[in-house]
């Protein structure tokens, strides 16, 4: 297997600071921290190309907070310059991971996300259906269409990333031990209650998104060459195999645990990892996919109704409310929406 070296100066390189500050910025200019850092730009570029250099580089403390949108989460936020420096790093080595990783990974890759990975969930019910094929149900009289779907959530999928796993995944493709060591830096930068054990990532940093693929893609290979699930597609730690059996599906998902345990140290979330019938409809990636249609998930609507409310009483400002309506109603559209987003604008305007 071929592995890179002698790329550490390619990260400091002014060059690439600058490129890593301008996708930093990108639809953040407004924001005071990104603002600061630009009063004295030079200076703080090269600053960090200084110590990057020297290897006395050092991240900073990471801002945490509560995010209930719809669901609750911690997010935690680093700061600025270190974000220059997580796209830096990423601006180096993720070409040379995404050679290596499988078509059906949608999340934080160029030209994949969410919407192509609902299209690619469309292709696959087809193909696992017959197109549709309809089957009497002997019992009831009922009709339903064939094929099943195995949905599986890991459990605290962020926080249980074991660090050394981790780092010896990224060692199969990088050499350099200067790489290795800001790595190292960047993943033991953090707040979480159990980094002394050299476990977890905080959700929000780029790194942590690009580091989520590159640990979970030994599951994608595991899957789709040693169990050979030909439908399955993934996304952060969403996933979900279609075939027509529901008894390959139960024997795939035991030989998942399996694997998990064993080889990534994680777990699979018993009450989100199970197999329905594609007649059912699958909440997956925002939506609740039937055969024929597909609706949006209410806590997704209800999200959208809270920030009129918030935009009613001037807890948001129009330009922001404004910002996120376009992007739900954009989303929302890939979804069966017509009546809702047209009742949804005539509220807006009230």
């Amino acid at each position: 297997m071929k592995t890179y070296k002698n790329l550490y100066p390619k990260i400091y390189d002014l060059k690439n600071l600058i490129l890593a500050h301008k996708k930093a910025r990108k639809h953040k200019t407004k924001k005071r921290d990104v603002k600061e850092f630009e009063e004295n730009l030079a200076y703080n570029l090269k600053t960090l190309h200084d110590e990057l250099k020297a290897k006395t580089y050092s991240p900073k403390q990471l801002k945490t907070f509560i995010l209930r949108d719809p669901k609750t989460r911690k997010i935690s936020k680093s700061d600025y310059r270190d974000r220059v420096v997580h796209h830096a790093l990423c601006n180096i080595i993720e070409p040379i991971f995404e050679k290596t990783f499988i078509y059906d990974s949608y999340a934080n890759r160029k030209n994949k996300g969410t919407l192509f990975a609902i299209k690619r969930f469309d292709f696959f019910k087809r193909k696992v259906s017959g197109n549709g094929t309809i089957i009497k149900n002997k019992f009831n009289d009922s009709n339903f269409v064939y094929g099943f779907c195995l949905k599986v959530d890991i459990k605290h999928y962020f926080q249980r990333v074991n660090h050394e796993i981790l780092l010896n995944l990224i060692k199969r493709k990088i050499s350099d031990k200067n790489i290795i060591w800001l790595i190292n830096r960047i993943l033991k930068t953090n707040n979480l209650k159990n980094s002394i054990n050299n476990v977890g990532m905080p959700l929000g940093n780029l790194t942590s998104q690009f580091f989520a693929n590159i640990y979970l893609n030994e599951l994608d290979y595991f899957v789709k060459h040693t169990i050979r699930a030909e439908y399955y597609l993934r996304y952060v730690d969403d996933f979900v195999i279609l075939h027509s059996s529901k008894s390959s599906l139960e024997s795939w998902k035991n030989d998942i645990i399996i694997f998990l345990e064993s080889n990534l140290k994680l777990e699979l979330h018993s009450e989100k990892s199970k197999i329905y019938p594609l007649s059912k409809g699958i909440d997956f990636l925002g939506f609740r996919t039937h055969y024929h249609f597909r609706l949006l998930r209410k806590r997704n609507i209800r999200s959208i109704y809270n920030k009129l409310t918030w935009f009613r009483q001037d807890k948001i400002s129009s330009e922001k409310f404004k910002e996120i309506y376009q992007g739900w109603q954009a989303y929302a559209k890939w979804a069966d929406t017509y009546n809702l987003r047209k009742r949804f604008s005539s509220q807006k305007t009230l």
